[in-house]
């Protein structure tokens, strides 16, 4: 009797996986038909939660993924790194205190924290730094600095975007780059009114703009466009007239904003700063001396959110800087090199070694800015697959957002490019996790891409 009914039980599950898949074919080529697009710009891959195959389309071709890509950072990360991990900023001196007066340079270094000064964590935000830091100088009986304020930023190499992002994307706050020193999360943002600009979130430090900005339309379609260590913007495209909108771009220096904001502090404290508020990177760039923090006489060791709240903004919000952070510091771990090129060759080894096929993950970045990403949607589904039977999974899964139809996914969007990957409970307990990713479409890819998916519910 038990064996019949395990036998019907396996029956009626393969009928059910069946009409599925059935629906699923049907829905993915009316799609297909109906586009006019070539068959090989969708990706798509379905597995139940045990990793037994449902349906696929192309499901072993690479495409274009955007977005999803954090998918295989945010799970490498959090294996190799741990989800206690932490970013640690610290300060110290150089010389001697004495009679209230440093005679030597104040320093402050970091391992490439991508939170420092977010607005994002309640504890941590700029003024939380701000106030550990000049406590910390007060505590140590500092009222005079004889030399400078150093901020060393040469914990990673020179490269601060990834090769292959389009030049349209550098500027603007999701194309922000990684300092050995990060700062705001290297954004700044800009209030404007049709052409003119009204205010900045703060001043940013030693910039000029061009403005070829014209008021008109119902929406943000403007572009900024700066660059590593640049100290002139260019803002163009479109803004609606008559009205504030406000423009977030990345800042050019993050390490040297940080410079000048911490001179302010100093002031403001009554601590007297005799010589001058001085980057490494801008020493080198003038062929000076790199000064070297000291490891010794540190007054504040300033630590990161866990890896596991860094990895659930990552994936919720897609923040980029974070994904690109984390691809420096995995190349600097286990490879002793910093680059991006070292990093991405330890995230494919890393995926490489869980069982995917690796001509199936030609990973260029960690966030998936770069459209030289081409990965495939049975690669992320077995990624997906992977993270659900580690320690770490709660941690993962947190950080996967709610989308439009109700489903828990990560979504990527780039010119013409749609994915979705993630995982779903269906109305009849069924299980699923998927992957949709679609290239050269020119219609509404998230909506259409939304009604596949829909069918799993």
């Amino acid at each position: 009797m038990k064996k019949t009914l395990a036998v019907l039980t396996l029956s009626v599950q393969m009928v059910s996986a069946q009409n599925i898949a059935q629906k699923l074919d049907k829905v993915t080529k009316d799609l297909m038909d109906s586009s006019g697009a070539v068959a090989s710009g969708l990706s798509f891959y379905v597995a139940d939660e045990n990793g037994n195959f449902i349906y696929e389309y192309q499901g072993n071709k690479g495409l274009s993924t955007a977005s999803t890509q954090k998918i295989f950072t945010a799970g490498a990360a959090l294996e190799t790194l741990g989800k206690n991990y932490t970013y640690t900023t610290t300060s110290s001196y150089s010389g001697n205190i004495s009679g209230g007066t440093l005679n030597g340079s104040l320093f402050i270094s970091s391992n490439g924290d991508p939170t420092l000064g977010s607005w994002r964590y309640e504890a941590y935000k700029p003024e939380s730094f701000k106030k550990k830091l000049i406590d910390a100088v007060k505590n140590s009986g500092i009222t005079k600095i004889s030399g400078d304020l150093v901020i060393d930023d040469s914990y990673f190499d020179h490269q601060t975007i990834p090769g292959g992002w389009p030049w349209d994307d550098l500027g603007n706050y999701y194309g922000a780059g990684v300092w050995g020193i990060n700062w705001r999360e290297n954004q700044f943002d800009i209030n404007i009114n049709g052409t003119d600009f009204k205010s900045f979130s703060y001043p940013l430090e030693g910039v000029q703009w061009l403005n070829d900005l014209k008021a008109g339309g119902s929406s943000d379609q403007s572009l900024i466009f700066t660059a590593p260590h640049s100290k002139v913007a260019l803002i163009n495209g479109m803004l609606p007239a008559g009205k504030t909108v406000t423009v977030s771009g990345a800042a050019p220096n993050p390490p040297l904003q940080l410079a000048t904001e911490v001179k302010q502090w100093l002031k403001e404290s009554g601590v007297e700063l005799s010589g001058k508020a001085v980057t490494n990177s801008q020493l080198e760039i003038e062929g000076k001396q790199v000064l070297e923090a000291p490891k010794n006489n540190i007054i504040l060791t300033y630590q990161s959110p866990t890896l596991d709240k860094i990895v659930y903004w990552f994936l919720r919000k897609s923040v980029n800087l974070y994904g690109e952070t984390l691809i420096k510091s995995l190349g600097k771990e286990k490879k002793g090199n910093p680059s991006f090129k070292s990093g991405v060759s330890y995230l494919k080894e890393f995926w490489k070694s869980k069982g995917i096929n690796p001509n199936m993950i030609n990973f260029a970045d960690g966030s998936g800015l770069s459209p030289q990403n081409y990965v495939a949607a049975k690669a992320e589904v077995q990624a997906l697959l992977y993270a659900k039977k580690q320690s770490w999974f709660e941690s993962y899964y947190d950080g996967f957002p709610v989308q439009d139809n109700g489903m828990k996914m990560k979504s990527g969007t780039m010119r013409d490019t749609k994915s979705f990957a993630g995982y779903h409970t269906a109305k009849d307990g069924k299980k699923y996790v998927f992957s949709i990713i679609i290239n050269n479409y020119q219609g509404s890819g998230s909506a259409e891409l939304q009604k596949i998916l829909n069918v799993l519910k």
